[in-house]
């Protein structure tokens, strides 16, 4: 199975399977896969029924809504498929914008709590608490009962949030990002050290990637890969954990050096989400989330 057969369970308008966005969550694309790879035989039956409902499925789709163990592996090989060709290339991009939106929603939860957040969600959702109304293609309503609503910025959902069809999973909100939304470009690797080389300076921005590339480096470590003296990787590091790129521990007489979130994401590597992002959010127990 190639990523094509993908575009029956993900059609462009109408119903998504809800299988296909676990309540979980993750960073991880191989984890994400297992996830959905987990889904019961029963929620898939579930699932796959409402889609059929609306169009035509293939012969594989089938297979898949009946738990034929070769059809989880087809769908896992695509969904891995598609995210190496059509996503990893540009993953540094839609991080940067996703782990940017989660610091704004952060920053509005920490200036005015829930009713600050929610207020400014989008232009779609209005926030008149104890309910939230989505301007939605269908009418519903949605009661928490004390769950949570997690919310999820999504760089790809465009138009307008979207949430799950069955009112009996989690609550989940996934919305658009509001910023860094821009033409996506395949990440270069020459281009990203050429710039790196131009911020830091070339011996610095190497010190660096020397520290990423062996995880809890010594200075002395870092010094013979580098060709160049302890003396000045120590300078290099002290100027780069001032800045909050890497973090420094002393075991016994020597100094560790590893990378923090914010070195992380300047090298466009993995990197944990912000202090204070907001994933699950819980408005008032038993607080209604309409969507209108």
């Amino acid at each position: 199975m190639t990523s094509r057969p993908l575009l029956h369970l993900v059609p462009s308008r109408g119903y998504s399977p809800d299988f296909l966005t676990p309540a979980e969550g993750t960073t991880d694309p191989d984890a994400a896969v297992d996830m959905i790879l987990s889904t019961s035989p029963a929620r898939l039956r579930s699932d796959m029924a409402l889609l059929g409902a609306e169009r035509k499925l293939p012969s594989w789709a089938t297979a898949l809504a009946s738990g034929v163990p070769a059809a989880r592996r087809g769908l896992g090989r695509a969904l891995r498929h598609y995210h190496r060709q059509a996503l990893h290339p540009y993953w540094t991009q839609i991080s940067a914008s996703v782990n940017a939106e989660r610091a704004l929603r952060a920053k509005a939860f920490l200036a005015g709590g829930t009713d600050r957040l929610l207020s400014g969600l989008h232009p779609a959702v209005r926030w008149r608490a104890p309910v939230l109304e989505i301007a939605y293609p269908r009418d519903g309503d949605l009661y928490l009962q004390g769950r949570g609503l997690r919310l999820v910025p999504s760089y790809f959902c465009r138009e307008q949030p979207i949430t799950l069809r069955d009112g009996s999973l989690a609550p989940v909100l996934v919305y658009p990002v509001s910023q860094g939304v821009g033409v996506l470009r395949p990440h270069n690797v020459a281009e990203r050290a050429g710039a790196l080389d131009r911020l830091l300076g070339r011996t610095r921005a190497a010190t660096l990637l020397a520290i990423a590339e062996g995880e809890n480096a010594t200075g002395g470590e870092t010094a013979r890969r580098l060709g160049i003296s302890p003396a000045s990787v120590s300078e290099h590091t002290t100027v780069l954990r001032d800045a909050g790129l890497i973090q420094s521990l002393r075991v016994r007489n020597t100094m560790r050096h590893t990378l923090t979130p914010l070195g992380a994401e300047l090298l466009g590597r993995t990197a944990p989400p912000p202090v204070g992002s907001l994933t699950d959010v819980r408005p008032p127990v038993k607080a209604p989330a309409r969507m209108a």
